[in-house]
């Protein structure tokens, strides 16, 4: 399969070959890591930058109760922390969904290309400001929608997402989640959660079953959720 990484960044548009070699070479040799395994937690000063190629994690926080929110979905070609380059410090921590294969990239290499690739330099910030945008919209999903509309709506951008880097096919992806990790997304209960994927199915739009989501009709789920793309810049034109 593609180098969703390199697939990813390249979709930004106006690299040259060299950053596309440049992206293939650091990405290569990737590590394996089990599902259920802090990548990296919260307070933690990374020497490195950690990027997806296959399998899917999640950014979360927990409170004092112990709670959890799960605030984003990490898929193949996603950095996990590129802030860090910049910030130093983890302000929350990320957790592997799925077994993933993971490069792991210098941040000192990260700083040097700043200096060396504007072309790349620039994607990567596009990629920061996507992730930025992503967020604002999951923010919109948990304090507005419908219990229905909040999960019709993430399969939709998790559609799209995977799609881009060749992870979707005829309606359909792989998406290792629980129904309490799908809870902790939404901000309902497990038996919401449940109550509202049956809504889903006996209407037709959307069905989950072992770990795999099937879309009949995305155009049709997109306009139930009332879904629309442009938070995901995808095809914008980035060329200038």
């Amino acid at each position: 399969m593609a180098n969703a990484f390199v697939a990813k960044v390249t979709g930004f548009g106006g690299l040259r070959e060299d950053d596309r070699k440049w992206l293939e070479k650091v990405s290569t040799n990737p590590r394996t890591v089990a599902r259920n395994v802090d990548l990296i937690t919260e307070g933690e000063a990374p020497d490195h930058l950690m990027v997806i190629l296959e399998g899917f994690a999640y950014r979360y926080k927990i409170i004092l109760e112990g709670k959890r929110q799960i605030f984003a979905y990490l898929v193949p070609g996603d950095f996990c922390d590129l802030h860090v380059a910049i910030l130093n410090t983890m302000d929350h921590s990320i957790a592997t969904l799925s077994p993933c294969r993971i490069a792991y990239i210098p941040t000192r290499t990260v700083h040097e290309l700043t200096e060396t690739r504007p072309s790349l330099t620039k994607a990567f910030w596009w990629c920061t400001l996507v992730d930025e945008a992503v967020l604002r919209e999951w923010l919109v999903n948990v304090g507005q929608r419908t219990a229905d509309k909040r999960i019709a709506h993430l399969f939709c951008e998790l559609h799209v997402r995977l799609d881009a880097v060749g992870w979707a096919t005829d309606g359909s992806f792989d998406l290792p989640i629980t129904q309490a990790e799908l809870a902790d997304t939404v901000g309902l209960s497990s038996v919401h959660v449940n109550r509202s994927l049956k809504t889903l199915r006996e209407a037709g739009l959307v069905t989950f079953r072992e770990n795999i989501v099937h879309i009949p009709d995305v155009t049709r789920l997109k306009a139930y959720a009332n879904f629309t793309p442009n938070y995901l810049h995808l095809e914008i034109d980035r060329q200038s």
